[in-house]
């Protein structure tokens, strides 16, 4: 599958469609979720062109890999769930839960958040 450059978050990227930035550097953009589940729900995105983790860990540089991680130390220090706990989630592909192609980590934070999956 190719990376659609329609998708939301390359518009994002692009400035065509505004957001609520907490953090930005050559490589990385972060920003506020619109529909928050957390009292701290941020998106982190790689502005390079990469589908889901399978992609980037396939096809980012070193450089832009570092500045991924790097940048959620940043932010969850910066936002003050760094000391408290946060959870880091990405979701890949249909079953993962997928909804955007573009990779995208949510950092979620600023409560207790619970179990990740209820038992089946």
């Amino acid at each position: 599958m190719s990376y659609d450059s329609n998708n939301i978050f390359a518009k994002i990227l692009r400035k065509e469609i505004p957001c609520k930035p907490v953090y930005e550097d050559e490589h990385v953009l972060a920003f506020h979720d619109i529909h928050p589940q957390a009292p701290t729900h941020i998106l982190v995105l790689p502005k390079g062109a990469y589908r889901d983790m399978n992609d980037f860990s396939a096809n980012a540089s070193p450089a832009e890999i570092a500045a991924l991680f790097r940048a959620v130390g940043k932010i969850v220090k910066e936002l003050g769930v760094e000391e408290s706990g946060y959870r880091v989630i990405s979701n890949c592909g249909a079953n993962g839960g997928q909804e955007v192609p573009h990779l995208h980590l949510h950092i979620l934070g600023g409560r207790r958040l619970g179990r990740m999956l209820q038992p089946a």
